[in-house]
């Protein structure tokens, strides 16, 4: 979890693939007529945009208690998260995630309360010993959770760090201090060492073959409080890290790539914005005229991450916020937005807080709406939330569980389902398509063509009211039109047999995706 505020979004504009029509209501507030309003959607499968990589979450931090659990209840979770599997009604076991993000520990949960971390569902394990040798025992509930993603379909995995192990940094510690960076120059190569070291242990281990390696986040923040692992970095000292992990990663001939720089928020990525020496991050690490310049290595990914936080109030500073950004994007050749790390924090304008566990609408709706601007007005090839199991009263997990280290119960949340709309249907390689609507209600909309050759559009009605929506293609034809919706009462529920060209129902406060195959 970390310390930061957002706001709440409440839709009002009209953009391609967007549709906010109508005047703003509170979220949940009952409309004035019970008339059925109507909405018309044209999907131009020859206009595209973005191509879709994948959505995930991450193992942080109580994977490493839950996958010691009873396996009854952590297959349980790890169901709820990764399976593709339909249950007898039809309708999805899980959602269907398709990258998982492993935490590599800087050591803080060895060193224990000296660690200078007081929680310690946050702190975390390394592999790595004091001696230089490497224990791959250890971070063991966390690789039961890999293995869990992987045998249930899984194929894209990821490997982060919030700070290098204890052994490297300069307060010894897996934070920083002053605001300072916590890792010596001298020390990247070790650094980048272990990092291919730990990559390669873990695939000799379980047979997991990390995609992506992450090896600096959020470096604009101070990591100064012991609140977590994690530490400051610059461009020039992020540009030295990922030089030298480019050479540890040819050097154990591992396939996986580097993944820069997951920003704290977006505007580090086009502008300075208060910090001239870690902002810019676009042009500092793709532009060949940088000192910084990273973008000729051949283990660097070409493309940039950066989190959602702080960037989603109001939604036309939040559009205008994701449209610049995916303007100076286009800018440069090639180069791909992931949105890497999002959770509901602070208090957003005090339409919805941070604070306080909550299994509702009221949150998935939230969650849906930031989803739909990163994919439509940034164009994000990725969409990845933070911790997929939380323990604690916070809007935070995708799964709660009670906070207890060797058992205890675990609670589904509708900010999963609502993640499912998008997760379990858009798979990788589907393709964003242009779309426009008519009509009245708040009501965003957005369409995938899968490799498959299956339309997927997703429909957010955030209005206390109903909706008739009819969905119309510019070219081809639907068939076999299927819906799942989540609301108060359901979870990525089925509904099948719809008519060609039938109109179809849009629930009050739900999250709708609607699958069908094209002609």
């Amino acid at each position: 979890m970390k310390i930061k505020h957002i706001t709440a979004i409440i839709p009002f504009l009209i953009f391609a693939g967007i549709v906010a029509c109508g005047k703003d209501k509170d979220l949940g507030k009952a409309g004035t007529s019970t008339d059925i309003r109507k909405i018309s959607v044209t999907i131009d499968l020859n206009k595209t945009y973005q191509t879709i990589d994948n959505f995930g979450a991450s193992d942080a931090w109580a994977c490493q208690f839950v996958g010691n659990w009873p396996d009854t209840k952590k297959s349980a979770i790890a169901d709820l998260l990764f399976s593709k599997k339909l249950k007898a009604d039809g309708s999805p076991e899980g959602i269907g995630l398709s990258m998982w993000r492993f935490n590599l520990g800087a050591g803080s949960a060895q060193q224990g309360s000296q660690s200078g971390i007081a929680d310690e569902w946050r702190r975390a394990e390394s592999f790595l010993n004091d001696n230089g040798n490497y224990n791959w025992n250890l971070q063991a509930g966390q690789i039961w959770f890999l293995k869990a993603a992987k045998e249930r379909g899984v194929n894209q995995f990821l490997a982060f760090t919030n700070s290098p192990p204890v052994q490297f940094t300069t307060t010894k510690k897996a934070f920083a201090n002053a605001s300072m960076p916590n890792l010596s120059a001298e020390n990247y190569p070790s650094f980048a060492n272990y990092l291919a070291n730990a990559i390669k242990g873990i695939y000799d281990k379980t047979g997991v073959a990390f995609n992506y390696v992450s090896p600096v986040n959020e470096p604009q923040w101070d990591w100064s409080n012991g609140g977590q692992e994690g530490t400051p970095f610059t461009n020039n000292n992020i540009s030295g890290i990922v030089k030298a992990l480019d050479a540890s990663l040819k050097t154990t001939g591992l396939q996986t790539k580097i993944l820069v720089s997951e920003a704290g928020q977006y505007e580090f990525l086009y502008s300075a914005h208060g910090k001239a020496d870690k902002g810019n991050q676009i042009d500092a690490f793709f532009n060949p005229s940088s000192a910084d310049y990273i973008g000729n290595l051949t283990k660097v990914e070409k493309l940039i991450a950066a989190h959602s936080y702080f960037t989603t109030s109001t939604y036309a500073k939040a559009v205008s916020i994701r449209k610049e950004m995916a303007s100076k994007l286009a800018s440069t050749n090639n180069l791909k937005l992931w949105q890497s790390e999002y959770c509901i924090l602070g208090d957003n304008e005090n339409e919805i807080k941070g604070e306080g566990r909550d299994l509702g609408m009221a949150s998935a709706l939230y969650l849906a709406r930031v989803i739909h601007n990163d994919l439509v007005n940034a164009g994000a090839s990725a969409w990845q939330w933070w911790t997929a199991v939380s323990p604690y009263d916070y809007k935070d997990g995708l799964v709660y569980i009670d906070k207890n280290k060797t058992d205890g119960n675990f609670y589904s949340s509708k900010m999963l389902w609502a993640l499912g709309n998008y997760s379990r249907f858009i798979v990788p390689g589907s393709v964003r398509l242009n779309t426009s609507a008519m009509g009245e209600p708040e009501v965003l909309i957005s369409s995938y063509k899968t490799p498959d050759n299956r339309l997927v559009t997703v429909a957010i009605n955030s209005n206390a009211q109903q909706a008739e929506l009819t969905l119309n293609t510019s070219s081809g034809k639907m068939k076999n039109l299927t819906s799942y919706t989540t609301n108060a009462s359901k979870d990525l529920t089925v509904k099948q047999g719809f008519p060609a060209g039938s109109n179809v129902i849009l629930e009050a406060n739900s999250i709708t995706t609607f699958i069908s195959e094209l002609d």
